[in-house]
């Protein structure tokens, strides 16, 4: 899973398992409506107090393998240190040119982790740079070609952020907990003899249910996953808004 094909939506997270945490059942729904999805994880994770960094990539291709993602990509922009040098970013226009997303989705502009608020913004950064011809970049050592997605939104994560616009996820949340327990280093198994963190006791499952319903309540969905927008949405007409 490791070609970059080009793809309607890259999915983006600081670290594996931000993306299927925030915006899974978002994932899970553009599959099943016909997007084809790439997924971008900018650390290894390392520095996680469960698991190892091998073991985390296994479960994140597993979980790109449910959910139906074209290919799973990781970077190694340094756990904890989330890196935004040139080399950085570069090496994440790379992905960009090579996917050619219509959307991309990308970290919650702040967060509890510091990496979250940086991969957010290293996104918005990587996404406008991508597209200016002046900035010359390889694939299999040809010249790539500029490209700039059509919007980046930042999903929500651990801290509470009001929303610009939220995705009914009602169909999908059953899916939406089976695909994060591919992550099985870092959330509950009874069985685990792993250290216990915030995340691995069975009250983190219910907190992301919590979570879906207290955004999904508003627009009239049992269950929901909220987006920010750095410029506001454009729409052809009303419409849209129906």
């Amino acid at each position: 899973m490791t070609q970059i094909t080009p793809v309607d939506l890259l999915v983006v997270g600081a670290h594996p398992d931000d993306q299927e945490l925030s915006t899974g059942g978002t994932m899970l729904k553009h599959r099943d409506l016909g997007w084809s999805i790439g997924i971008l994880d900018l650390t290894r994770g390392e520095l996680g107090t469960r698991g190892t960094p091998e073991l985390r990539r296994k479960e994140a291709l597993d979980a790109a393998r449910f959910v139906g993602a074209e290919w799973r990509v990781g970077l190694d922009l340094t756990d904890g240190f989330l890196r935004s040098d040139e080399e950085a970013i570069k090496e994440i226009i790379r992905v960009i040119r090579a996917a050619k997303p219509k959307i991309i989705l990308a970290n919650a502009v702040m967060d509890r982790h510091i990496d979250h608020g940086k991969g957010s913004k290293v996104l918005e950064e990587a996404g406008f740079l991508s597209g200016l011809k002046a900035i010359k970049t390889l694939q299999d050592r040809i010249e790539q070609e500029p490209h700039r997605p059509r919007a980046i939104y930042h999903y929500i994560q651990d801290y509470h952020i009001e929303p610009d616009f939220v995705i009914d996820i009602s169909e999908y949340m059953e899916q939406k907990i089976e695909l994060v327990k591919c992550f099985g280093s870092q959330f509950f198994d009874p069985d685990s003899q792993e250290p216990k963190t915030p995340i691995s006791g069975q009250e983190f499952l219910d907190f992301l249910r919590a979570r879906a319903m207290t955004l999904g309540r508003p627009i009239g969905a049992t269950y929901g996953e909220g987006f920010t927008v750095s410029r506001y949405l454009g729409l052809k007409d009303l419409s849209s808004l129906l």
